[in-house]
């Protein structure tokens, strides 16, 4: 069993390049990120190259946080923003040798919302021939985002219909809307692009909660590529990594 750091939460009080190091030196096999434009690409990709951690993601801008956006390529009026995000997105992720782009949708509804969402996935899939992937989040945690269902999640990706859109399937936020992570892993696997987790509800290490990651892991033991530990540490991220261990 192999597992992907996710540094937007783990080891996220220092800059980016140092987390690839603390990854690689508590034994991760792969990291991935949230938003690392502020940092130069060359200076990540120095630091992967340092550690031969493969970047395995990252996400598209969210847009203005602090009024409150979180993803643009669901918001109709929005198309240039959405299109400049996946752009930048491409161009970041080619320098730092990225293997997939999260394309993040934003707070909307309706169809509006819908056929907005659907033509700016097109354009993503056709800025680039690395995997690009949408995420549902549970209601709780994001209220009004607009993708929130793996049911909605799948209709999309077949009425883009583009051989190199997939679904990111996190644990937590499936966990937290739908339950039922075993079935709804089986039911979904083929469009699946890659795969997250951390505890439910608290979202913390896969070490307690209402998910049974040892009987999730042993399920996904013919999982291609690592899995990605997308969970707030709640301090020092080392203190946490207990559970690697115990799953490897």
């Amino acid at each position: 069993m192999k597992f992907s750091a996710n540094l937007g939460f783990l080891w996220n009080d220092r800059p980016l390049p140092d987390a690839i190091y603390a990854a690689k030196a508590a034994g991760f096999d792969a990291v991935e990120c949230h938003w690392p434009y502020d940092i130069p690409a060359e200076e990540v990709r120095a630091a992967l190259d340092a550690t031969a951690l493969p970047m395995l993601g990252l996400n598209t801008s969210r847009g203005d946080v602090a009024g409150g956006e979180n993803g643009l390529a669901a918001l109709p009026g929005r198309t240039q923003d959405a299109h400049a995000a996946i752009d930048q997105a491409v161009v970041y992720a080619k320098a730092v040798g990225a293997g997939a782009i999260h394309v993040m949708c934003g707070f909307s509804s309706g169809q509006g919302a819908h056929g907005t969402f659907v033509d700016n996935l097109r354009y993503a899939c056709n800025a680039t021939d690395k995997t690009i992937l949408i995420e549902t989040l549970n209601r709780n945690d994001a209220p009004g985002y607009f993708l929130q269902t793996t049911d909605q999640a799948r209709a999309i990706i077949a009425e883009v219909n583009a051989p190199n859109l997939k679904l990111m399937f996190d644990c937590y936020h499936v966990g937290r809307t739908e339950g039922d992570i075993l079935t709804r892993l089986s039911d979904l696997h083929d469009i699946i692009g890659h795969i997250q987790f951390a505890s439910v509800p608290d979202r913390g290490a896969p070490d307690h909660g209402e998910l049974d990651y040892a009987t999730i892991f042993a399920a996904l033991t013919d999982w291609p590529a690592p899995l990605g530990a997308e969970y707030k540490p709640g301090g020092d991220t080392d203190a946490t990594l207990g559970w690697m261990q115990q799953f490897r």
